[in-house]
């Protein structure tokens, strides 16, 4: 239907256009729709952020649903719900189905006659075809790739998801575009060898497929693909980190091989790509107000940043940092600690120091001669659009070592939301693992550095607590300060605000929808006025890299435009809640905040640390039965969240998938450290 009805009637009305020429049938069909679905994404997020009905009740999920959420181990996979299977499966079904159809059509017609005129055997002329539609497949999941890690996505956002949970999609889409992408070269060379035409390897067509582009392109994916195995990732993330720049690369000589009017195909996701991506430079530019740090001593830093009253996020949000004297291009992301409800003019990220980068920091800070002034810059902050936890009876959070931080600020908006709208909130469980007693520090995190209300102790808070390397409580001659330290300000620091305003999604629609018109606009301008008067819609004269150079310096060009525009108009609107930053100079305290864990024989500084350590039940030597703790929850909902180690994410999703308990509710959740 596509090939035989929709496409001669769409190619008669654009084919002969002297504005878009065969381009344009690419543009409406290929790249139009995903933007327009983006733009009205936009619009709803936009509305639905404006309506008061933002938290979601407590209702009781229907059973279908209920069963298609349920978690699944698969090997390769990791866990994913009956949901993303079902979806995973039919896109896989869609790329064989694709490539079947291709070589049902075409293989009838290769025939000893049909082939005898080039010379070729019939197994050569198909192993060519099964070549080319090897490329054509890729190019679907190539469409896709980038939406995933757009991380200010409207389309995203509309679906529930959020950049930092939909890596996974990008890394199974970029496996598979790898190996079709990567099948598609060989068998070019194998056919080329065996035909004799090894040089068509250094072709490149003035106004035709350009073969060396297409190997510098699988060359560079290549070297990017190879250092994003667990492996070498774990090991060498700085070598993963920057080879994942050559991405530029390999869409650069994509667009060269295939010609800017095919090259339509993904577009889209690389157009909503390059948006995101300019808008999160123009943020990183200005260094942040960087208030204060806890530091613990597992080592393990809370940092504190100024912000603006206007920045609101959710729980289980993260936040990229970047801290240029350790290091000027590695950015890394952090999950929030902070509610945006309860501390409306701070944002904390909680960091580990187990990676190089994390450790030169803790050492920085924590060292006796810290440094006062630290020039910090950041993206985001980047979560999900609302959360669901009211929805349930019970909340049960099962953590091990650093898996507790997006906890940390569920529990935090919990507090809030228990105090301001006084409604009833679930009930949590905090199941905590931990390694050593130092560890246990973490747990002072709970509680902001300001204080808590004192309803904390009204919020129905249970810890149970797991120390495995040790058999009995570390002596208090042994223990370290739990220590803050102040930093002081910058007059160019600014308080972190939200990039495009209060109206961020109008905002966003508003860049999307200008910077594309502004593209069509000027690229029919050069089509009209310099292409068409030279190549006449022939697609024989005009050069194709040339024209693919042309086309990406528009898009360039206009995203940059509308992005700044943008960016500089709210900008100036929040200036002067930028003004308002408090000139908190002064030196570290002499006395830090006491450890609730480190000085338990002594008297609560107050009574939300009193609560919380009359909640708490420390374990030594053992680990947790989980199974038996989450079975032994009679609640008619709990909602089961887990973060942590593999191993234990996988414990949890077999429990809540077994169906031996229908009140279990697994929630995924992301979180990095």
């Amino acid at each position: 239907m596509y090939r035989q009805i929709w496409t001669p009637k769409i190619k008669a009305h654009t084919t002969n256009s002297t504005y878009f020429g065969a381009q344009g049938r690419n543009l409406l069909m290929n790249t139009f729709p995903l933007i327009f679905i983006a733009v009205l994404g936009c619009v709803y997020l936009h509305l639905w952020k404006k309506s008061n009905n933002k938290n979601i009740n407590r209702v009781e999920e229907k059973q279908k649903l209920a069963i298609w959420r349920r978690p699944i181990i698969m090997k390769g996979l990791g866990i994913v719900s009956r949901i993303e299977l079902s979806f995973f499966v039919m896109f896989i079904a869609l790329l064989v189905w694709t490539f079947a159809s291709y070589l049902h059509i075409i293989f009838p017609t290769i025939t000893p006659k049909s082939v005898a005129k080039s010379g070729e055997k019939v197994w050569e002329a198909k192993l060519e075809d099964s070549g080319l539609r090897l490329g054509l497949v890729g190019n679907i999941c190539l469409t896709f790739l980038f939406v995933p890690v757009t991380r200010g996505s409207s389309v995203l956002q509309i679906f529930g998801l959020t950049s930092e949970a939909s890596v996974k999609y990008h890394i199974w889409l970029g496996h598979i575009v790898m190996t079709l992408f990567s099948a598609h070269g060989i068998c070019y060379i194998i056919y080329w060898a065996a035909t004799h035409q090894l040089s068509e390897m250094l072709k490149w067509g003035k106004t035709d497929i350009s073969n060396l582009a297409g190997e510098l392109s699988l060359l560079s994916g290549l070297v990017l693909w190879i250092a994003t195995f667990p492996r070498i990732r774990r090991k060498m993330f700085e070598l993963f980190f920057y080879t994942h720049h050559f991405y530029i690369l390999f869409v650069v000589f994509f667009v060269f091989h295939v010609g800017v009017s095919y090259a339509c195909i993904m577009l889209p996701g690389f157009f909503l790509f390059m948006v995101d991506r300019f808008l999160r430079f123009l943020q990183s530019r200005s260094n942040v107000r960087l208030v204060s740090a806890r530091v613990l001593p597992c080592e393990t830093l809370e940092l504190n940043f100024s912000k603006t009253k206007g920045l609101s996020y959710t729980p289980t949000s993260i936040m990229f940092v970047n801290v240029p004297s350790i290091s000027k291009l590695q950015w890394h992301p952090f999950t929030i600690t902070s509610s945006s409800n309860l501390e409306p003019e701070k944002i904390s990220v909680a960091i580990k120091g187990e990676g190089s980068w994390s450790k030169k920091l803790y050492q920085m800070i924590s060292s006796p001669n810290s440094v006062d002034r630290l020039n910090v810059s950041v993206e985001g902050p980047y979560g999900p659009p609302s959360t669901h936890f009211l929805r349930h009876d019970l909340l049960v959070m099962v953590s091990g070592g650093s898996g507790i931080t997006p906890f940390i600020s569920i529990i935090r908006e919990l507090i809030h939301t228990s105090e301001s709208q006084k409604c009833k909130t679930p009930e949590i469980l905090l199941i905590s693992v931990f390694k050593n007693s130092e560890d246990l520090t973490m747990l002072d995190l709970l509680l902001p550095i300001s204080g808590a209300p004192s309803e904390t102790c009204k919020l129905g808070l249970q810890i149970e607590a797991f120390v495995t390397r040790e058999k009995q409580p570390v002596s208090t001659e042994d223990k370290k300060n739990l220590r803050t330290i102040w930093f002081k300000p910058n007059p160019s620091d600014e308080p972190i605000t939200p990039i495009l305003g209060q109206n961020n999604w109008l905002w966003l629609g508003a860049i999307i929808s200008c910077s594309f018109i502004i593209f069509l606009i000027s690229l029919g301008i050069l089509n009209r006025y310099y292409i068409y008067p030279i190549d006449k819609n022939t697609n024989d004269i005009f050069s194709y890299p040339i024209k693919a150079v042309l086309n990406m310096l528009i898009i360039c060009i206009s995203i940059v435009i509308t992005s700044s525009a943008a960016f500089v108009w709210n900008k100036r609107q929040s200036g002067t809640d930028a003004k308002q930053i408090q000139n908190m100079e002064g030196a570290t305290p002499m006395a830090s905040p006491n450890s609730w864990f480190y000085n338990a024989d002594r008297e609560m500084e107050s009574l939300p640390q009193q609560s919380l350590f009359q909640s708490t039940n420390l374990h030594f030597g053992e680990r947790p039965d989980v199974k038996r703790l989450l079975f032994e929850r009679k609640e008619s909902s709990v909602g089961v969240l887990v973060c942590g180690p593999k191993k234990m994410r996988h414990e949890v999703a077999t429990i809540c998938s077994s169906g031996l308990a229908s009140n279990l509710h697994f929630e995924s959740i992301s979180f990095s450290w």
